[in-house]
């Protein structure tokens, strides 16, 4: 939320942008936490908490590592996203197509996880590239193409 001075009074408005913003840096910390988790899980708590100087004992399983590569694509397109949003609203061009735009990318965002962590191959790919679109969507508003 936004408050702004208009007409004598402070007035509320919700920005989609933002909120989605704000959800996804949500996401990346239970998506961390998620990865740490199951990493410690897999390979034991006393490797987890060393150095990491040399290799494990025993490798991650299937899922942890599923759940570890979700968190690291993740990162690889999230700071693609806070630039775009928070240049669209520095530039007041917030519209609709960024404010779908910002929630297709967060729900495809949200939606990967468990398809990444389940294998689910193709549908992994469609739901990464949705939210690929959605980012976009938020760039070209930025750039008054939307």
């Amino acid at each position: 939320m936004i408050e702004s001075f208009k007409g004598g009074y402070f007035m509320t408005m919700a920005m989609p942008e933002t909120t989605m913003l704000l959800w996804s840096v949500v996401l990346g910390l239970v998506q961390l936490v998620s990865a740490s988790m199951a990493m410690t899980q897999d390979v034991g708590l006393p490797y987890n908490i060393s150095s990491r100087d040399t290799p494990p004992a025993k490798p991650m399983g299937k899922i942890a590592g599923r759940v570890s590569r979700a968190f690291a694509n993740f990162r690889e397109t999230f700071a693609l996203f806070a630039a775009s949003v928070l240049l669209v609203v520095l530039l007041h061009k917030q519209d609709q197509a960024s404010a779908i735009g910002a929630q297709l990318y967060f729900w495809a965002r949200v939606i990967y996880v468990p398809v990444y962590a389940l294998g689910i191959q193709v549908v992994r790919t469609i739901v990464w590239a949705i939210s690929i679109i959605g980012l976009v969507m938020v760039l070209l508003a930025g750039f008054g193409v939307a």
